[in-house]
């Protein structure tokens, strides 16, 4: 049995040698969404109950375009993060492996419709 001090630890990342970067994944998509969501509240408010054509005039210009994208990107992946340390917690055994493919699965299709949507809508 091998006794690591604190600093041996952290070098190594841990026993399974990811803690360290899905924390570091966590805090700058944390920083990212500190950012993003004001400029997005922002960009996106004013168009709610506008007419479609002046909505999709709005999102036609590149910065409400590309604060709602990057949004979507990054708020879905600080999602996938959160919620498989969330499923790694609390959930055990095969369901554990079943429930974090899912949600990675969900993320990404989430990410992929919201920038498919936004695509229809700008062009």
């Amino acid at each position: 049995m091998a006794y690591l001090t604190d600093l041996k630890r952290a070098r190594g990342m841990g026993a399974a040698k990811t803690g360290t970067e899905h924390f570091w994944n966590m805090t700058v998509s944390s920083v990212a969404l500190l950012v993003l969501i004001p400029l997005f509240v922002f960009t996106v408010g004013p168009m709610i109950g506008a007419p479609y054509a002046e909505v999709a005039a709005h999102f036609a210009r590149p910065f409400p375009a590309i604060v709602t994208g990057l949004t979507i990107v990054v708020g879905f992946l600080h999602f996938k993060g959160g919620v498989q340390v969330l499923i790694e917690d609390y959930v055990h055994g095969m369901a554990r492996k079943v429930w974090i493919i899912a949600m990675i699965c969900l993320s990404y299709a989430a990410i992929g419709t919201g920038l498919f949507a936004l695509v229809r809508l700008a062009l």
